[in-house]
């Protein structure tokens, strides 16, 4: 009789929950930006340390608890009227309802540190490639973060723009040059509009402009920086990414209160270690003759 190991597996499947969206396809089949970090993928279970900064926590407790896929934030037939079809004030949730948390108002969002000017690739999670048009809008100088997000607060046009790019490593890679007429804490608004599929894309990321100190590198400070007394520690995981030169030493400096939020990736390596474990709990048997 053929017998498995269903101690080890018990245990396994008990954590599976931790594990919601790189478990549900919806979620990997679609995407979110990782670099600069959007609000979907920090406040997901991918997110590392920055899923349990505060904002993030007030982001799940105001939208839908059902609401899982945070990186399947997208609306059908939109046609390039996201103007006409998303209010003011709604358009990190794309006015869906279950990502209502997304729009909260508030000045410690997770952020990643980037220069006024500088060049920048925006990294954006994809699993299915799917061809299309990505859109890159930053908020004007004078945007205040603690009210909520209008049109108004974006440029008419994108600062960028990428048609059909590659999908390489699981992921989109878009090239773009930031204006160097901004300062401090803005947000980064991604817009992927779909031609493979009926689908339009919305993301925000959050970041903070600052030009490097004269004499210096250009480099980001390293990444000794504390964590408001607010925040949760965000301590790597082994299964963390190393981060990106965009996100260099995993922090962003708030201008409005000199406070810095730790941003932490933990990447798609957090599949294989799951499946690695998979792997190594069931095993099986052979028969007894």
């Amino acid at each position: 009789m053929i017998t498995y190991r269903t101690a080890a597996v018990g245990a396994l499947l008990g954590a599976l929950p931790l594990f919601t969206a790189l478990a549900a396809p919806p979620a990997q089949a679609h995407g979110a930006p990782t670099d600069p970090v959007s609000r979907t993928f920090a406040c997901s279970p991918e997110g590392g340390g920055a899923a349990r900064s505060a904002a993030c926590r007030a982001a799940r407790a105001a939208g839908d608890p059902e609401a899982a896929d945070w990186d399947n934030l997208r609306i059908a037939g939109v046609a390039g009227k996201d103007r006409e079809r998303i209010p003011d004030g709604k358009l990190c949730s794309g006015g869906l309802e279950a990502y209502r948390g997304l729009d909260l108002p508030r000045a410690d969002w997770p952020a990643t540190r980037l220069s006024p000017g500088a060049d920048l690739t925006l990294t954006y999670r994809s699993t299915i490639p799917h061809t299309g048009t990505f859109e890159l809008y930053l908020t004007k100088e004078g945007y205040d973060p603690t009210r909520p997000l209008t049109w108004a607060d974006l440029e008419a046009k994108p600062f960028a723009t990428a048609k059909d790019p590659a999908l390489v490593d699981d992921a989109y890679h878009i090239e773009a040059t930031l204006p160097a007429n901004r300062t401090g804490r803005q947000l980064l608004y991604t817009i992927w509009r779909n031609t493979s599929t009926p689908d339009t894309y919305y993301s925000c990321s959050d970041v903070v402009l600052r030009a490097p100190a004269k004499g210096s590198s250009g480099a980001a400070p390293s990444s000794g920086a504390a964590a408001p007394p607010s925040q949760a520690a965000t301590e790597p995981s082994r299964a963390a990414a190393p981060p990106s030169r965009a996100t260099s030493d995993a922090s962003a400096a708030d201008e409005g209160n000199g406070n810095t939020t730790p941003v932490l990736l933990a990447g798609g390596v957090s599949v294989l270690v799951l499946g690695a474990g998979v792997a190594a709990t069931v095993r099986r048997r052979r028969p007894s003759r």
